[in-house]
């Protein structure tokens, strides 16, 4: 009795399916990869990052919501709108921030964006991630808010069926803020970068109703105008219709989402087919 030795040609052949099934696994594994990578530096260099993310909110939260309810200047309830607000402006800024300016550094002083692009990842997935890690940080900025709200201000209290919806919002707006980022990051020369900022980020800021309910702006028709094309007013908006339903009169929620949304779909879109532009020329 004779064995039968099987050949290489009667072994069946990988079809079609299987390559896209095996790149799938191995772009997964290299987007993971890069995205744990990024995680790590942040890790590395957090006194930095905690410096960058929080300095400036925490000092608008204590002089507006502390100091200036403490003169009588403000009212003591002012501190259930500012909050929220000025969680919504961190999830949105440091998301922002965090995409734009490391791809003006990778693009134009380190180039490190070069080893990304060697990796087995489409262009469109560098980009991706790069959103992503941006969003990332943007939230973890934006959560570190909440005990500092709660430890600098008075009478802050929030329903807790409100508070695992506000952090799907505030994830919402970290990716809002990186997919915007990522159009300044690439469609912005890098020698213009700073004067980029200084000119989006104060207006940005203070027409996005982080310090104010946008329908309390129902005397000052033409600066509510300003602020509804503002895509962080929906973020402010969408987290205090959570949190402060019945207390504060917001826009809509399923309004303030669909809008994020659709800003998200356009920067995103902008963006990513901007990233791939620079990184073919």
């Amino acid at each position: 009795m004779t064995a039968v030795i099987p050949s290489r040609l009667d072994s069946p052949l990988p079809t079609a399916e299987q390559d896209v099934a095996v790149k799938r696994v191995a772009q997964s594994r290299a987007f993971l990869a890069v995205l744990q990578r990024d995680l790590f530096v942040t890790w590395r260099e957090l006194v930095p990052f905690l410096l960058q993310t929080m300095i400036q909110p925490v000092f608008l939260l204590f002089i507006f919501g502390r100091v200036l309810s403490g003169i009588g200047y403000a009212d003591n309830s002012y501190s259930q709108v500012l909050l929220p607000g000025l969680i919504a402006m961190n999830a949105f800024v440091v998301g922002l921030q965090n995409t734009a300016l490391p791809l003006v550094l990778d693009f134009s002083v380190t180039r490190e964006i070069e080893d990304r692009l060697l990796a087995p990842l489409s262009i469109r997935l560098v980009a991706v991630e790069k959103i992503l890690f941006g969003a990332i940080r943007g939230t973890i900025g934006a959560l570190l808010m909440v005990p500092v709200g709660f430890l600098v201000l008075q009478n802050v209290s929030w329903p807790v069926s409100g508070l695992l919806p506000a952090v799907g919002v505030v994830v919402l707006g970290a990716i809002t803020g990186a997919c915007l980022g990522m159009v300044c990051g690439t469609l912005v020369p890098p020698r213009h970068i700073n004067v980029l900022f200084t000119v989006l980020l104060v207006p940005l800021i203070f027409t996005g109703a982080t310090q104010f309910p946008w329908r309390a702006l129902s005397d000052l028709r033409w600066f509510q105008v300003v602020c509804a094309v503002n895509p962080l007013t929906y973020v402010a908006e969408a987290i205090r219709s959570l949190l402060l339903s019945g207390k504060v009169e917001s826009i809509p929620l399923p309004i303030s989402l669909a809008a994020l949304v659709a800003f998200t779909v356009v920067f995103g879109l902008t963006g990513i087919a901007g990233f791939h532009r620079r990184a073919l020329t």
